[in-house]
């Protein structure tokens, strides 16, 4: 910017860009739900706001199909923003109506994802004759949300009738993804097509909407559980655990749902699969696990300018700036641990994250470092008696 010309006495203004270019946070809670409908687009990500929207676009609820179940469920519990992808021409599905080479080449059944911008969680409603989503499904879905920054919510095997059988299953070497969670065990709940009987459901779409519920009350680095982690709608479970099961649970890296004496049914557990104890990974917590790939999402988005600009002292200390504003504001949030910014996170972009050879050919490199609030999952209470 040249100097302006000052040719007589007075108050002069400039203008001077601060350099700061905003990272603005993607979003957190939009739900891709995938499995078969009475009508609809097919292969075709389509966004709904509301289950009105849904049983205008998709047929709603169908009692071949828990899919219209689910994503009732999702609104109802806090969801507000969901993608409909429908597949399969019946009821129940088959591995091969969401996976194989020739699907992700063309973009349909499960990687009708690919084509759509953005979500951050996926439920796939249990589709076959067993109530189940197959193991190979299951993988490929955890796979693909790795590969979108995105996280998985599964229900429980609908075979476990009761803790051990969970606890042997997770122990036999089930899904371990640090992009996905498992819940158990399943809802029962009213259903107005069979004249109110009640019936058991998937939790998945509940979850999710804790989980987008949480997002919006407390920040994506909240545990969605807890006794703020209500599910509404719910009249029982399919299943009552006790204290001593979830303690054989929990270490598994298996989420439980829960009644609490005055909160009701609840989510009462924030693991990755790969929570096990046994696993000791630092993507152990869900609430961690989503803040990485929040900010990941975010930068990477939030620095497309920096494509084509000179790979030089310029652009890493704007680099630095921008990115550190970004993370100073999630630290005044509440995001990181710490009690001054030094503390909860970094920013380095200097020659110390590059070689000469990457200047030279334009590859860019930075590290970001954060320090993530983990879950007070035991809260220890001591309690000191004086006697006189």
């Amino acid at each position: 910017m040249s100097a302006p010309e000052y040719i007589m006495p007075g108050v002069y203004l400039q203008e001077i860009p601060s350099g700061v270019r905003n990272i603005s946070g993607v979003a957190t809670s939009v739900t891709a739900f995938v499995g078969t409908a009475r009508r609809g687009k097919y292969h075709q990500p389509t966004r709904v706001r509301s289950f009105a929207e849904f049983e205008q676009l998709f047929g709603g609820l169908w009692l071949r199909s828990y899919l219209g179940f689910a994503v009732r469920d999702f609104f109802l519990n806090g969801g507000s923003e969901a993608l409909i992808v429908r597949v399969g021409r019946g009821g129940q599905l088959k591995a091969s109506d969401l996976l194989g080479a020739t699907r992700r080449k063309n973009r349909t059944g499960l990687y009708a994802l690919l084509k759509a911008d953005l979500f951050n969680l996926l439920c796939i409603p249990p589709y076959n004759a067993e109530q189940n989503v197959d193991a190979t499904v299951a993988q490929a879905a955890a796979d693909l949300c790795e590969e979108q920054r995105a996280f998985l919510i599964l229900d429980g095997d609908r075979r476990w009738t009761s803790a051990h059988e969970a606890a042997q299953a997770m122990n036999a070497g089930a899904l371990r993804s640090a992009n996905a969670a498992v819940y158990f065990p399943r809802l029962r709940y009213p259903n107005p097509l069979r004249g109110d009987a009640v019936e058991t459901f998937p939790s998945c779409g509940a979850v999710a909407g804790v989980f987008a519920r949480m997002d919006v009350l407390r920040g994506v680095w909240k545990a969605p559980a807890g006794t703020e982690a209500t599910l509404d709608g719910v009249a029982e479970l399919s299943l009552a655990l006790s204290d001593a099961e979830q303690g054989l649970l929990n270490p598994l890296g298996l989420n439980c749902l829960r009644k609490q004496p005055r909160a009701g049914y609840v989510v009462w557990g924030a693991r990755t699969t790969m929570g096990a104890d046994s696993l000791a990974s630092e993507w152990k917590y869900i609430p961690v696990r989503r803040l990485a790939l929040f900010i990941e999402g975010s930068i990477q988005r939030g620095t497309q300018w920096a494509v084509f600009e000179p790979n030089d002292e310029l652009l890493w200390a704007n680099i630095r700036l921008n990115v550190g504003a970004f993370l100073n504001q999630l630290f005044r949030d509440g995001a990181f641990q710490g009690s001054k910014p030094s503390q909860a996170f970094f920013v380095k972009c200097d020659r110390s994250t590059m070689t000469t050879d990457d200047i030279a050919n334009g590859r860019l490199r930075f590290q970001v470092g954060f320090a993530p609030l983990k879950p007070a999952e035991f809260v220890v209470l001591t309690f000191m008696i004086q006697t006189n």
